[in-house]
């Protein structure tokens, strides 16, 4: 067995780990519009559930607003009720033409509870990446029970503690920037 049989797949649980922080993270409503939020919430569309930006297109014209314009007229309703049965807390305007979304500034304790859930989403993927890290030392560790010298088995050791290293530098980064977006009024 080669080394980058278990380093590989290591780096790749790792990324994902980081990937599935990123996007929930981008999930999570910051005081500003960000066209993200409405990624959970589906409407029926003839049958089916469809995302809100498969019928519709959305926009963000400043920091406070995101507008959705449906492309049929019959998807007003459904956008509408869909994102009031939403657990975003926020009631759409609609006139006719577009829906608008308010976002309404956070208060000083709601930012400390979504700083809490970021900082919690985050540990979930250090987790994540802890678990890849083991996985892996303990996969090295059977390969030299096939084989493998130690020397090798160690060195190997050494690139997957450096890779941990670097993935979870990336997740404290990820969470500084969002913690500090929350923050920011």
């Amino acid at each position: 067995m080669d080394v980058k049989d278990y380093l590989k797949p290591a780096e790749e649980k790792m990324e994902m780990a980081v990937a599935y922080l990123d996007e929930s993270l981008a999930h999570i409503r910051a005081g500003k519009a960000n066209p993200k939020i409405l990624d959970g919430i589906k409407v029926d569309y003839y049958g089916s559930a469809a995302p809100i930006s498969n019928v519709a297109n959305i926009s963000v014209p400043d920091a406070r607003t995101i507008v959705i314009t449906p492309w049929e007229k019959a998807m007003f309703k459904e956008i509408e009720k869909a994102i009031i049965n939403s657990d975003l807390g926020i009631t759409p305007e609609n006139n006719g033409e577009v829906i608008r979304i308010s976002i309404p500034p956070l208060t000083q304790e709601r930012r400390t509870v979504l700083v809490k859930q970021s900082k919690g989403e985050a540990e979930n993927a250090k987790i994540s990446v802890r678990n890849a890290r083991r996985d892996a030392i303990d996969g090295l560790k059977k390969a030299i029970k096939q084989g493998m010298s130690e020397d090798v088995e160690k060195d190997a050791e050494g690139d997957v503690q450096k890779l941990h290293d670097k993935y979870l530098k990336k997740i404290d980064e990820l969470f500084a920037a969002k913690e500090k977006e929350i923050m920011t009024v």
